[in-house]
Parts: C-alpha cells; structure tokens; sequence
C-alpha cells in the first residue's frame, strides 16, 4: 500500500539571513561608491554606507519572513513513497 505525502519546502531563518546579508554587501558598496563621489569623502561614505546596511539588512530579512508566511506563488509537490 503506497501512502502520499504532500510536502511544502520553505526557506529557513538561516537561508533568509544568508540571503539577506550577501544582498546587503552588494548594494552597500554601491550606495557607498555613490556616497563617496557625492561627498568626496570615504567618512562620509562610510558613515552611510553602515547606517543603510544595518536599517536595509532588517528590513529585508523582516520582509522575507513576511513572504514566507504567504502562500502565493508557492507549490506544493504529491508524491509517493
């Protein structure tokens, strides 16, 4: 007798915070490059370039726990074991 399992895959907390961290790198080397041609000086840059990581890095991870929680766009696969 063969039983089916439905089985859902999500991200976890550890995969959500990975995600957000190696975003965050990205973009915050850009805002500060930008924020150093701006101003002309890396204290400055640097300045806003760790305020916007620490604010965006939360926000982002807060949005892709909200996501989780969201059943759009999500499937869910039957199979047979």
């Amino acid at each position: 007798m063969a039983s089916t399992n439905t089985k859902s895959i999500v991200d976890t907390h550890r995969r959500s915070l990975v995600k957000s961290l190696s975003w965050r790198i990205t973009a915050t080397v850009i805002t500060t490059l930008i924020s150093w041609y701006i101003t002309g000086t890396w204290a400055m840059a640097l300045s806003i370039g760790s305020i916007e990581f620490l604010s965006k890095l939360l926000l982002y991870y807060g949005h892709e726990r909200l996501w989780e929680l969201i059943a759009f766009g999500k499937k869910t696969y039957d199979y047979q074991i």
